[in-house]
């Protein structure tokens, strides 16, 4: 007969084996993950120091502005949007080495491209692998990360981005600083900018070659009936009992469906309508856009040059609002699983509605200067709004990458249910995408015609709509496990 010395004993015995999470595998996996992530940024960036040489080997003036960004984005839609399904059909990792081998193609055949024509199809491959990588890495790492930190892992995935960013803009300055400039020959008779995208090359090939050495999700390996495999997998994450334990919540959570996961499952057949949970996804994903964050991304320079900044002051900027940018998400990631996504969101929604305000009034009390040799007209403010200006838009940064801009990539990947998770992702990402496009491809139109001040206060009115949104739709997913997520 069992002694209760010795039933604590065995108690004590199953609790510490529970407790053995490999914290520096689920961490390595993660940060492979993310590579994703910098390439993401890096292919963003990129763009930005090649524009001079591609307009002369093409002899086109609007290569990197226009259309030309915005088409990109086109192939991030349809990346994120294929992806998503296809990730049920053939694995999250699976979809992460297809993305890794799209970021080489693109690389090196935006460098060796020789006409207007061929560069656009680069990289809009390259915007197919942006898109996939955009979606499959927070989704891959909510499948494989423990439940407490989940959040700050996953938020890793926008500090990438940034370094993605940063490590394309410095690489792009040393490489002109090399040969002085981006239309000069390099090396092997080829000019600057084609090496500035073939730089691209180095992280694309640690990333394709890293992904092997990773497991694929152990939720899509359980969907797929391969429950060993996933026990395998889950074992050298959590430990022997727990590994066991979640196949078994993953399998039961799956069973309740019976069949495999189709875009038929965000319809609600009993209630005749589309699920709720896939309306807060598009929501999170279109108001992450709709609040204008990528105008400060896309167009800074050309922002703070029309309000009277001269280049090299535009610039620096720039390289503020990029360093804000990373202390901002680093604050993010220790605040994600302590107090919660919908608290972020929030406080980031509340802080840029004011913020977007301020630059609002600030732009309102500007008028408009002809220049005396061009005649071109621009927006002068005076040192006072100018100043409030710059201090409020990036106060508005701040706010977009602590709270909307790393949260809405961790909630798409662990709101949905493990059913319509790879689906859900597929809709949410293309809605993301559009919204990008959309805001990209309006803000040059805006500026010439209703002027910032107008443009702005629609992005005012975006971030103000997103609190009420925040408040009344969006549910806590802090702390709970992905088998509990619900329709």
């Amino acid at each position: 007969m069992l002694n209760w010395v010795d039933f604590l004993d065995q108690t004590l015995t199953i609790l510490k084996t529970e407790e053995k999470v490999n914290n520096l595998y689920v961490v390595g996996i993660s940060l492979v993950a993310t590579l994703g992530g910098f390439l993401f940024g890096f292919d963003s960036g990129v763009i930005n120091g090649t524009v001079d040489g591609l307009q002369v080997a093409f002899n086109a003036e609007d290569i990197g502005s226009g259309f030309n960004v915005a088409s990109m984005l086109l192939g991030c839609a349809a990346g994120a949007f294929f992806a998503g399904r296809l990730s049920d059909l053939y694995g999250r990792r699976s979809m992460l080495i297809v993305s890794a081998l799209f970021f080489i193609v693109s690389a090196f055949g935006s460098g060796i491209a020789t006409s207007s024509g061929e560069f656009i199809v680069y990289r809009i491959l390259g915007g197919l692998a942006v898109g996939a990588a955009s979606v499959m890495a927070p989704a891959y790492i909510s499948e494989i990360a423990p439940a407490k930190y989940r959040g700050a892992l996953a938020t890793i995935q926008q500090i990438a981005i940034v370094l993605g960013l940063f490590f394309s803009f410095l690489s792009n300055y040393e490489l002109v600083i090399f040969s002085g400039s981006s239309k000069n020959v390099l090396w092997w008779d080829y000019e600057t900018w084609r090496w500035m995208f073939w730089m691209e090359l180095v992280p694309a090939a640690v990333f394709l070659i890293s992904l092997f050495f990773i497991p694929e999700s152990p939720r899509y390996l359980v969907a797929k009936q391969k429950q060993s495999k996933a026990e395998q997998v889950l074992s050298k994450l959590y430990g022997a009992v727990v590994g066991k334990r979640k196949v078994a919540d993953i399998d039961a959570s799956l069973a309740k469906d019976g069949h495999k996961p189709s875009f038929k499952d965000l319809y609600d057949k009993v209630k005749g309508k589309v699920k709720p949970i896939v309306w807060v996804g598009i929501g999170l994903a279109v108001f992450q856009q709709f609040v204008g964050i990528n105008v400060v991304f896309y167009y800074g320079a050309v922002l703070w040059q029309a309000v009277g900044f001269g280049e090299s002051d535009a610039l620096l900027i720039n390289v503020l609002s990029g360093a804000l940018s990373i202390v901002a998400v680093v604050i993010a990631l220790l605040l994600v699983d302590k107090i919660g996504r919908k608290p972020l969101l929030l406080i980031g929604s509340i802080g840029m509605s004011v913020t977007l305000a301020l630059v609002v009034i600030a732009f309102t009390s500007g008028s408009l200067v002809a220049d005396p040799v061009t005649g071109e007209e621009s927006l002068q403010l005076s040192d006072a709004m100018g100043m409030l200006a710059l201090i409020a838009a990036n106060a508005y940064v701040v706010f977009f990458n602590a709270s909307w801009g790393p949260v809405m990539w961790v909630m798409l990947g662990e709101m949905f249910p493990n059913q319509i998770r790879g689906v859900g992702l597929a809709v949410a990402g293309l809605a993301q995408w559009g919204a990008n496009f959309l805001v990209t491809l309006t803000f040059p139109v805006l500026l010439g015609s209703a002027g910032l001040a107008f443009a702005y206060s629609l992005y005012t009115i975006g971030a103000i709509i997103s609190i009420f949104f925040v408040a009344k739709y969006v549910y806590e997913t802090k702390g709970k496990e992905l088998e509990e997520m619900t329709a």
